[in-house]
């Protein structure tokens, strides 16, 4: 056997699919074998491969075992001359395995081989070649100086930002997403290290590879799409520490301990570097928009209380005003968050609920207060008036300069023949509907005739581009996506036979249980006031376990519970976080439906919970479990 592909699993049901069919096609006229490891996923991806890819080998796992471990297991079984670990948010060309197992043959050398990757924009992605993580190489990479000095050799060693990306050479380190191998060099320098859970074992194992007496390459000559590269996460503070672990271990396996220790504290200043940076920028970003909102409305509410001093002769003591307007901005300002008017993008009707809302509980509170801290319901009523024009008028502000100069219609051109053209913009339509947009189709020759693609999107004002992958080759649309990488063009591929497109980490679909309008649970505004209902619960049945013990139901898991729902490891309120087709919840404590209730009717239950979800229902059914209030 030429080629054993192993493709490691979790959670990414579609980019799986979209992947393995691309591999199908790359292995035509190939003797190969396709190993799938799924490390516990809570959607669909088990089912998907045994329906759909009956010649997969699958390995599901029943715990997550890691991203090394879990290609080990595959690698113990692979009967192939070379070994591929491919990423499942992929997608190969049609010739790119036969262009690496021809590389391979002509350089006997070769322990290793990676390729050209690029985004899901079609831009190219640096970790395609990487140096070895020397301390100052590290620094650099984990501080973010590297960017400033790009073809550095020194500077920029980890990216070999020297090495042209058109050109086949010689390199270090190989990326996990495409790991071409020699069984025979990994027969003599052992495969990945279980000791790196996430990040790092990718580059300990290059780097073995070539202590072995090996050579890794970076071949220029094919292309595949790596769509999670861009990820924004890899910007994190998270994927910092993450890295820094991975490259902790890294250091003390290959350098002396004095050697190691150096490169540790490097490292930890480099993480202390981007840290203040993201953290300064993030407040900035976090903050700028609350921060215009509280201080306009406080401003112009002050004004008003001053007129209305000035008009009715009623003073009102700074020890009172100063503190009631503080606390009462700061109570819109929360209530706005909540309700999820900072979200991106921004939505300034959702201003007049929310704060409407606001203002009602503002006056239940104030009519609440001792006499002596009241001063105008009126001048109280005229604070959420303003307050409402504010955040209005500051979202519309806001939506105005961001818009300024864009195209506002949305203006789609699908690519691929005419049948499954339609058929695309079928699903695109349902998985948008009403939405201001206007669809062209266009066959993938056509689309380049004339004139070059980027012209065309550029003089017809495209803002979005489809490529049918069942006309197209993996190997077109690429290049396709390299004429628009300059552009702000969205691009998504359609693959065969499926209702879901996928584009730059995003996934927009239809299905039988995959429901467009199961979205109401996932929202952002949902997710924070589900959250906060979840730590305000637990932190209620830590400190009154007596309270519920004496007046309703007191169970002796509850206290645990509290403590996994405040660490985010559960949910007090859900469903089965394996119910296919469902967004994905953490495990709950009290299902919505019986436990005795039949599969069919906990489905039912649990797609109209997520379509229509209330923070209220889940109050209710704590109420009732507490303490048997229907409410």
């Amino acid at each position: 056997m030429k080629l054993s592909v192993i493709i490691v699993n979790y959670n990414v049901q579609y980019f799986l699919e979209q992947c393995l069919i691309s591999v199908q096609k790359a292995l035509v006229g190939i003797d190969a074998e396709v190993f799938v490891v799924d490390n516990v996923s809570k959607d669909d991806s088990v089912k998907m491969v045994r329906e759909k890819f009956p010649n997969v080998v699958l390995i599901a796992n029943e715990e997550n075992v890691g991203f090394s471990r879990a290609n080990n297991q595959a690698m113990r079984l692979a009967k192939g001359e070379y070994f591929l670990l491919l990423n499942p948010d992929t997608l190969v060309e049609e010739d790119t395995f036969r262009k690496c197992i021809n590389w391979m043959d002509q350089h006997p050398d070769g322990g290793g081989l990676g390729v050209r990757m690029v985004d899901g924009s079609g831009k190219f992605l640096p970790e395609s070649k990487r140096g070895i993580p020397y301390p100052l190489t590290s620094f650099f990479k984990i501080s973010g100086l590297y960017r400033l000095f790009p073809k550095s050799a020194k500077i920029n060693h980890y990216y070999l930002g020297h090495l042209s990306e058109m050109e086949n050479c010689e390199v270090e380190i190989l990326s996990g997403a495409y790991m071409f191998m020699r069984k025979k060099a990994l027969d003599e320098v052992g495969l990945l290290d279980e000791d790196f859970f996430m990040y790092g074992e990718d580059i300990d194992l290059s780097w073995r590879i070539i202590k072995g007496g090996y050579k890794n390459y970076y071949l220029a000559d094919t292309r595949i799409i790596h769509y999670k590269g861009e990820s924004t996460k890899k910007g994190s503070l998270n994927y910092v520490y993450v890295f820094y672990q991975a490259m902790d271990i890294f250091a003390k396996k290959h350098f002396s301990s004095s050697n190691a220790g150096g490169f540790s504290a490097l490292l930890k200043l480099a993480i202390w570097f981007r840290a203040s940076f993201s953290f300064v920028k993030r407040i900035i970003t976090t903050l700028t928009l609350p921060a215009v909102d509280l201080l306009m409305t406080l401003t112009l509410w002050w004004l008003v209380k001053n007129l209305y001093s000035d008009t009715t002769g009623i003073l009102i003591p700074n020890k009172i005003a100063i503190p009631a307007f503080a606390i009462t901005g700061i109570f819109w300002t929360t209530h706005a968050w909540l309700h999820g008017l900072y979200d991106r993008p921004v939505k300034p009707n959702k201003t007049w609920l929310a704060i409407g809302r606001a203002a009602v509980y503002v006056l239940l509170m104030y009519s609440l207060l001792p006499e002596t801290w009241r001063f105008s319901r009126v001048l109280i009523m005229a604070g959420s008036a303003i307050a409402m024009l504010v955040f209005w008028f500051n979202r519309k502000l806001f939506l105005w300069w961001s818009k300024r100069g864009k195209i506002t219609q949305q203006n789609i051109l699908i690519i691929g023949n005419q049948d499954e053209c339609d058929r695309v913009s079928l699903v695109m339509k349902k998985t948008s509907p009403g939405s201001d947009h206007r669809m062209t189709v266009s066959d993938f020759q056509q689309a380049l005739s004339g004139m070059t693609l980027s012209a065309k999107v550029r003089i017809e004002q495209v803002t979005d581009v489809v490529f049918c992958a069942k006309d197209i080759s993996s190997e077109s649309i690429i290049a396709a996506m390299g004429q628009l990488s300059n552009s702000s063009v969205e691009m998504k591929i359609a693959p065969p036979e499926t209702y879901f497109l996928i584009g730059s980490q995003s996934i927009d679909g239809i299905g039988e249980n995959a429901m467009v309008d199961i979205n109401s649970i996932s929202l952002p505004e949902n997710k924070r006031k589900k959250r906060l209902l979840d730590i305000v619960t637990s932190l209620f049945v830590l400190f009154f376990f007596l309270m519920i013990a004496l007046l309703g139901k007191w169970r002796g898991h509850y206290f645990k519970d509290a403590i996994s729902v405040l660490m985010g490891k559960k949910t007090w309120v859900g469903y089965d976080y394996k119910m296919a087709g469902l967004p994905i919840l953490a495990s709950p404590v009290m299902t919505i439906y019986h436990a005795n209730a039949e599969e069919e009717q906990r489905i039912k239950q649990s797609m109209l919970y997520a379509k229509d979800y209330n923070v209220y229902s889940d109050i209710r059914i704590l109420l009732k479990t507490f303490f048997n209030l229907s409410v």
